[in-house]
């Protein structure tokens, strides 16, 4: 398996870094994320000219043809500086979902406004009794004449607030827990009987849930074949899974190499602390499990793009390593920092924040490595 980067995506991770060491400073950072969008609306027009948009989706759907690799090299560097505009919700999971299953009139109103930077999406799948589970849908959706009627209720619904268009999990046939019976929708945000609590999560992003009450949904936004939405849904997750890892281990570079700086600075008993062998200890440590993460990430994402018949099982692995080491980092960043390590005012606690949160969203460790086991 050869694990090196060609020209093209070598310009691209390149690229990338340059524009969140020179434009994306930690003060920008954060004054995006307490501004009333949660994002920079310029930053995310700016994405879609420099071609970050539409860099993994097919040509037949108006983007570059590129893969799950050029993906993951943006969202490791968007890691390294907390990146909040939605690329993961927009262009990774709906954007991804529309490009391999959507119709060509989704593809002309939807997907290429969204590449443009003219649209933002969302997927709404996750209900409160649902957790990890994708097929547990109570939200239905009843055939009317030429449309389905649909009503339920979806939490936690990612980049929520800034959706034009929301892609929806409903169940048209079968019971709660199946995995048959699962149907795909496209509703539009500004749909009549579509109510959104908004609200900030706690590593600074924006989400909402949404309470659906009898809004009618055309044929033509549904998303691949009725009954036929889980497979979808659970390939999407899995393309997720991939982005949101490489997102961690951009965001655990930069805390183990602050706080290795940090310990040259900070003295006690008359030398800087880093020279305490067991503090160095702790840092190899944090290395090692960084490093754990990346190649598993590379491989992961290696036989995903390959179709491998063990990608699956690869996700997981890759999922509940990024789980256990971003706990063990983020813990070992704060305590070498000591209490400045949990204030505002430092990047250290908003890494820390945000590894805690990727830990869980999509299935935390104990998922998936049940998960694992039995693949």
């Amino acid at each position: 398996m050869d694990f090196t980067f060609n020209e093209e995506q070598t310009l691209i991770q390149d690229q990338v870094d340059q524009f969140i060491q020179k434009e994306y400073d930690w003060e920008t950072r954060q004054s995006l994320s307490n501004s009333e969008l949660g994002f920079g609306d310029n930053n995310w027009q700016k994405f879609a000219e420099l071609g970050w948009l539409g860099i993994s989706t097919s040509e037949d759907s108006g983007g570059f043809g590129g893969s799950a690799i050029e993906s993951m090299l943006i969202m490791e560097a968007f890691g390294k500086g907390l990146v909040v505009e939605p690329f993961l919700e927009t262009i990774i999971m709906s954007g991804g979902l529309i490009d391999e299953h959507g119709s060509d009139q989704q593809k002309s109103s939807i997907l290429e406004p969204a590449i443009a930077g003219e649209l933002h999406l969302a997927l709404a799948y996750a209900e409160p009794q649902s957790r990890f589970n994708l097929s547990d849908v109570v939200t239905e959706a009843k055939i009317d004449g030429d449309n389905y009627i649909l009503n339920g209720y979806k939490s936690v619904v990612m980049n929520g607030p800034s959706a034009n268009k929301i892609i929806v999990s409903a169940r048209t046939s079968g019971s709660q827990l199946d995995e048959g019976g699962i149907t795909l929708f496209i509703i539009d945000a500004n749909s009549e009987g579509l109510n959104k609590t908004n609200y900030k999560t706690v590593d600074g992003r924006r989400a909402s849930d949404l309470t659906i009450e009898n809004i009618s949904v055309s044929k033509d936004d549904i998303i691949g074949h009725v009954d036929e939405g889980f497979g979808l849904l659970d390939s999407s997750i899995d393309r997720a899974i991939l982005a949101i890892s490489a997102e961690a281990v951009g965001a655990m570079e930069v805390l183990y190499k602050t706080t290795v700086e940090y310990t040259k600075t900070r003295e006690q008993f008359g030398t800087s602390i880093g020279k305490f062998q067991v503090l160095q200890h702790r840092m190899v440590d944090m290395f090692m499990e960084y490093e754990q993460c990346k190649s598993l990430l590379y491989m992961a994402t290696m036989k995903h793009e390959e179709g491998s018949s063990d990608a699956k099982k690869a996700i997981s692995g890759l999922k509940y390593q990024v789980g256990k080491a971003g706990k063990f980092i983020g813990q070992q960043a704060v305590q070498l920092h000591g209490g400045m390590g949990v204030t505002d005012e430092l990047n250290v606690g908003h890494y820390f924040k945000r590894l805690t949160t990727v830990g869980t969203i999509f299935g935390n460790t104990d998922f998936h490595l049940k998960r694992y086991t039995s693949l």
